[in-house]
């Protein structure tokens, strides 16, 4: 009742931003909640004691189901801790089956995607390119540039630079550039939006499998604690049931929600205190941020070690 009259207030209006507010809670953070009309102002037009409020965090993976392998955790503890959190897929999904056709496969990775991303209340972004078209190039930079003036991301979670897939990399080339250009007023992007000053920390997730293509190990800087997020994760995968069936058939899984636990509890060992974690490693800071900026451990505390 109360969201839906204050979608309304925003249309009649026009203004682009509200929150909700309840004040039956111990933390005033914890009662307050943003709706956003996207596509009637830039993110310049949120007044500057709104993101005093509210910080914002943007996972930007490459395929339907990879924010859910290597992310999900951080982000459902950083929605824990106040923040509004973001999920984009930039392709949809189409090559991951053997049994459905184009039409139908994305439709369905679509609406499994919707429904993950609802499932742990994070904004939903819609996906922008095919499978294996995820380019570094202008028109689809452009595109992920308007995203990140829009939403201005305190946190940027995305892929490691190095991967298993040319779409993991690219993905990440895409997200680390858009951050980059945020605040350049003649960087044209798709639709226009104006450039921002919001400072944005970077952080790159594991490879698939903790290696590189090149098939070195990598550790990451920082080990998030994910062991009592670890069922609302594979709840999270559970929904992206199109996928269960593809994974096993391409790429030997014997179930993909046991490859999920298996990946974080081999992170939590590498850890030496976790029994299940997912690890990032920080941007360096130049052209985002300030040089101690750490804004996700900041945010989840004890929940977060650094690596040895």
């Amino acid at each position: 009742m109360h969201e839906a009259q204050l979608l309304t207030y925003l249309k009649l209006s026009g203004i682009r931003v509200g929150l909700l507010m309840n004040f039956n809670v111990e933390l005033m953070k914890d009662g307050i909640r943003r709706r956003v009309l996207y596509s009637l102002f830039s993110v310049s037009s949120v007044p500057p004691w709104y993101n005093s409020l509210m910080k914002t965090v943007i996972a930007i993976a490459a395929h339907p189901d990879d924010i859910e392998f290597f992310m999900s955790g951080t982000l459902m503890a950083l929605k824990d801790s106040g923040h509004e959190i973001h999920y984009w897929n930039l392709a949809n999904g189409y090559c991951g089956t053997t049994q459905y056709d184009t039409e139908t496969i994305v439709r369905m990775r679509r609406e499994e995607a919707m429904n993950a991303a609802e499932s742990i209340g994070a904004v939903f972004h819609e996906s922008i390119c095919n499978d294996l078209e995820i380019f570094y190039d202008k028109p689809t930079l452009a595109k992920v540039a308007s995203v990140i003036r829009e939403i201005a991301p305190e946190i940027l979670l995305t892929h490691s630079p190095s991967d298993y897939m040319e779409d993991h990399m690219n993905t990440c080339r895409l997200a680390v550039t858009a951050a980059f250009a945020r605040g350049m007023p003649n960087f044209p992007v798709d639709p226009a939006r104006d450039a921002i000053e919001q400072p944005a920390t970077v952080y790159h997730a594991q490879p698939y499998s903790h290696h590189d293509p090149m098939r070195r190990l990598v550790t990451p800087d920082l080990f998030v604690n994910v062991a009592d997020l670890l069922d609302r994760k594979t709840d999270m995968l559970s929904r992206h049931k199109s996928q269960k069936q593809w994974l096993d058939e391409s790429q030997g899984h014997d179930s993909y929600l046991e490859t999920l636990r298996d990946l974080d509890h081999q992170l939590g060992e590498m850890s030496g205190q976790f029994e299940y974690a997912e690890g990032w490693r920080r941007h360096l800071h130049l052209g985002f941020c300030g040089l101690d900026d750490d804004p996700l451990r900041d945010a989840l505390g004890e929940r977060v070690i650094a690596a040895s």
